[in-house]
């Protein structure tokens, strides 16, 4: 029993952190919680270090290659087009990784953005925390509802998944071919989410309400229920009824006030109308009705 628990449970790691912005020192933070010590970071800007001051006291602050030959496990928490640069000079300049876990937290890249690190010996694992940081201290405590895509070499896939538990997260295994379609899953979704409600609260601003996020919070937060719970069955509004005078209403209405939102909103319920019709929610003598006003 013993044997088997040691297997599934990575042993206390020195932790190493470059990059502790929002990411890396949450992360950081999160795996001192669960008993490992983090005794390196770097921190380039002013709020990168007061962050690592503040949530990884015990961390020097050091250069990349340092913080890395400090550690059993080093975590890059760096913007996505600086990872694999990151890795080849860490390897080029002669960094010792050999037996290290390297560990990067984009959500784009798998393991394989590793590989130089890997040929010279380096653990590789991508655990991606699939959360939105705001840099407050809320974000250490919203690990405990989040999952992490999981991406890593075979045998390491204990050792991944096991750290991800150990931060209160849960893992989702992520094959390396469907890194990018994962993580497009969720920019497309999170991100433009943020942008379709400050339009929304925009649009309602212009139209006199004075308090916008009063108004769209419950619809919003019960639309999202239904999307996740219900599917295309959650969906609700003009487009499911085949209301197109409505349709073509509010596209009048936002070459006035919001022009440049006109092909999204275009491009979104056309998009709706297929899947609505696709899942026979919509009538087809509707949906045709619907794409004759949607050609802006």
């Amino acid at each position: 029993m013993q044997q088997a628990e040691n297997t599934q449970r990575p042993a206390r790691l020195r932790v190493g952190v470059v990059g502790a912005g929002r990411v890396g020192s949450v992360l950081g933070a999160a795996l001192e919680r669960a008993g490992h010590q983090v005794v390196a970071a770097s921190a380039v800007s002013e709020a990168s270090r007061e962050r690592a001051a503040r949530r990884l006291p015990s961390a020097r602050i050091a250069d990349p290659a340092e913080v890395v030959a400090a550690a059993d496990l080093a975590l890059l928490t760096v913007p996505d087009d600086a990872l694999e640069p990151l890795v080849r000079g860490l390897v080029e300049t002669g960094g010792d990784v050999n037996g290290t876990f390297l560990v990067h937290t984009s959500g784009s890249h798998g393991y394989h953005a590793l590989a130089p690190a890997t040929a010279a010996g380096a653990l590789p694992l991508a655990l991606h925390p699939v959360m939105t940081f705001t840099g407050r201290d809320e974000d250490v405590d919203r690990l405990a509802s989040c999952s992490f895509g999981v991406t890593a070499p075979e045998t390491l896939r204990p050792i991944a998944e096991a750290l991800v538990v150990e931060m209160g997260a849960e893992p989702v295994w992520i094959a390396e071919e469907h890194r990018t379609l994962y993580h497009t899953a969720l920019a497309g979704g999170a991100n433009h989410l943020v942008t379709l409600v400050a339009e929304s609260a925009e649009l309602l601003r212009s139209a006199g309400v004075e308090h916008p996020s009063r108004v769209l919070g419950p619809l919003l937060g019960a639309a999202l229920d239904n999307g996740l719970r219900l599917g295309m069955d959650g969906l609700s509004g003009p487009v499911l009824r085949g209301d197109t005078a409505t349709v073509a209403a509010h596209l009048a209405e936002l070459r006035r006030h919001s022009p440049e939102s006109v092909p999204a909103y275009v491009a979104l319920a056309r998009l709706t109308a297929d899947r609505a019709l696709d899942a026979g929610l919509l009538k087809p003598h509707d949906a045709e009705r619907l794409l004759d006003v949607l050609q802006a």
